[in-house]
């Protein structure tokens, strides 16, 4: 089977090059099931219901989020209404939402998982230790973990730590696409992040002038989506359904 996996869309350009641009790609890729990271696909940050209905009408099978995930106070009835949209399941108890969600193909099932890294970010229940529970737990061997982190060494370390145990370790969350991609011990697909879909000449997605002027001056600024033409990144996994063994992972860049 082949996934496809695409990195944190930013913005209306982002959600508008993606949906040119996933039929082709999907065709082209003989794609059997897409993930897509959505915690910046509204306008102006964090995810919406509307935003979030868009990425599923053009064909997204299960959307992640990450540190955004709350952004927009509109959203938060959202993850429990739909089990099509994940956060990261090291949230504590009692968070509105769920952290892993179930594809089934019939008789295929493919597990979702959504963790979020704790170095530099928000200080949640610790990744590995929840990822140890949800493992005893799922029911598939075909799991796809979608892990948002800041730190490369923190997603370098879930990588090995996950390996021949789930089907992929996609890391999301800085908007750079690594060129690490690899298969670790043999079966897990891994890269430290796939990189962004939004404006390719900006700063993560925002006007390059706003943020140098952030650094330079420390003061507040709003941020704007920058005007430059839209990108695509992401990966394709293939991996065999049955034993949830992945045997390839290529990148995927498009741009217009």
């Amino acid at each position: 089977m082949n996934l496809l996996f695409i990195g944190d869309v930013v913005g209306r350009s982002g959600c508008d090059y993606l949906e040119s641009r996933l039929f082709d790609i999907k065709r082209e890729y003989d794609i059997d099931v897409t993930v897509v990271n959505g915690e910046n696909s509204a306008q102006g940050n964090g995810i919406t219901p509307e935003s979030f209905d868009r990425l599923m009408r053009m064909g997204v099978d299960v959307v992640t989020t990450g540190n955004h995930c709350f952004r927009r106070k509109e959203t938060a009835d959202l993850y429990d209404s739909s089990e099509f949209l994940i956060r990261p399941a090291n949230f504590p108890d009692g968070v509105p939402g769920r952290g892993v969600t179930y594809i089934d193909l019939c008789p295929v099932k493919i597990a979702v998982v959504n963790l979020m890294g704790t170095m530099f970010l928000e200080s949640l229940d610790n990744p590995f230790i929840k990822m140890d529970e949800l493992l005893k737990e799922i029911d598939t061997p075909n799991i796809i973990v979608d892990f948002h982190a800041e730190a490369t060494s923190e997603k370098k370390a879930m990588g090995f730590y996950l390996q021949k145990r789930v089907t992929a370790v996609l890391g999301t969350h800085t908007h750079v696409q690594t060129a690490d991609e690899c298969i670790l011990g043999g079966h897990t697909a891994y890269i430290t992040d796939a990189g962004m879909t939004g404006p390719e000449l900006s700063v993560l997605g925002v006007d390059s002038e706003l943020i140098i002027s952030k650094f330079k001056y420390h003061m507040p600024v709003k941020f704007e989506e920058s005007k430059n033409p839209p990108f695509l990144n992401g990966v394709v996994v293939t991996f065999d359904e049955k034993s949830g063994k992945s045997t390839n992972i290529s990148r995927l860049i498009s741009r217009k």
